[in-house]
């Protein structure tokens, strides 16, 4: 994964001359863990397949997870490369229910916070999170407003 410097162009100045402002819905407060139904889960809604190499150690474990302990129903083939192909009738629990996520009814967070994409909040100065959208719709304004005059003034 390339560095966040490698996504952007070198900055011209300090971190600390920059303003950051973000509209956030963390993962942490903001989602639930879902079913697979309520998640629309692709897998769920179709089926699905498993390829599985039984001629490795893992391969066997998954197998055999499969097979003896996962309380699925599906079918057991053979690809043309040895793999064991098991095929998940739809209506089912997917392998991946445990990452499917929801969003709560919660409203997004409105923060603006010191410095650039380097600012880290290990330096003291937390985020300030605004209490309306509109408070932060108005800092931002005022900020590009800012910006703007400075770019006009040279």
């Amino acid at each position: 994964m390339p560095s966040p410097q490698g996504q952007r162009l070198p900055p011209a100045l300090p971190s600390g001359a920059y303003k950051t402002f973000q509209i956030v819905a963390p993962l942490k407060t903001h989602f639930r863990k879902a079913t697979c139904v309520e998640a629309d889960c692709p897998h769920y809604l179709n089926g699905f397949r498993t390829r599985v190499d039984e001629r490795t150690e893992r391969g066997m474990a998954q197998a055999y997870y499969i097979r003896k302990e996962s309380g699925r129903r599906f079918t057991e083939d053979r690809d043309a490369t040895g793999l064991t192909v098991f095929t998940f009738e739809a209506g089912q629990r997917c392998f991946g229910s445990d990452a499917h996520r929801v969003r709560v009814e919660r409203p997004e967070l409105f923060l603006t916070h010191p410095g650039d994409w380097r600012w880290r909040p290990t330096s003291g100065q937390q985020p300030y999170q605004h209490t309306r959208p509109e408070f932060w719709t108005e800092e931002f304004a005022e900020n590009q407003q800012n910006l703007t005059d400075r770019i006009e003034r040279g």
